[in-house]
């Protein structure tokens, strides 16, 4: 077989009474990897911490994979600005959260004549969040009621957020100084005392 070592060493190929010699020499376990590989792989390991470190990798993962989900929030085509507002907030948390969400609009009566309007509502939820998400599903029609699926972007966040940060650099730094008079302010003086040099040439070539 060929062993490797509790280091990822490649120590060799060794019959497995030597390599059986060699683990327990470092109060460890023999255990095969690769059975089907020519010849077989075997590791010498801690096999009780393995098994814990793989079952704590796999509750992780479903604990990951169980949080993620995806939620749900209904629209009706003439709903009101304030229900509207508060709806999507929820939408907005739920995305910024990390879950997909489903946005349906529900549809009454000859309300189904007018799928324009529950169009416009989803257009409208798409626009309000295409700075952090993205429309996964487009919008379409199922039985009375049309649906469309929106998932958190990544990319598309962390570009909007790089915008904020440059923009407010942006206006905390462009305090430009106030430009220099283009001419002394003590020569702007409108002081009526002040005299005129002219009028003190004048009076000297009268003296004259």
């Amino acid at each position: 077989m060929r062993l490797v070592g509790s280091d990822g060493s490649q120590i060799g190929i060794k019959p497995l009474p030597e390599a059986i010699a060699i683990a327990r020499e470092q109060d460890l376990d023999l255990v095969e990897v690769a059975a089907q590989a020519n010849p077989p792989v075997c590791r010498i390991m801690d096999y009780g911490k393995f098994k814990y470190e793989a079952a704590q990798q796999a509750k992780e993962s479903r604990r990951k994979s169980s949080n993620i989900s995806i939620k749900e929030m209904k629209y009706r085509p003439k709903i009101g600005t304030g229900d509207f507002e508060t709806k999507t907030r929820k939408v907005e948390k739920f995305l910024d959260e990390g879950h997909k969400v489903k946005v349906t609009i529900m549809f009454r009566g000859r309300e189904t004549q007018h799928p324009e309007l529950g169009r416009k509502i989803l257009d409208h939820v798409a626009d309000r969040v295409v700075h952090f998400a993205k429309v996964e599903a487009m919008p379409k029609l199922d039985g009375r009621n049309m649906v469309m699926v929106l998932a958190p972007d990544k990319k598309a966040k962390a570009a909007w957020e790089a915008q904020k940060k440059a923009e407010a650099e942006g206006a905390t730094g462009n305090g430009a100084p106030a430009p220099e008079p283009a001419v002394p302010v003590e020569a702007q003086t409108d002081d009526p005392t002040s005299e005129d040099p002219r009028s003190e040439d004048a009076g000297s070539e009268d003296a004259g």
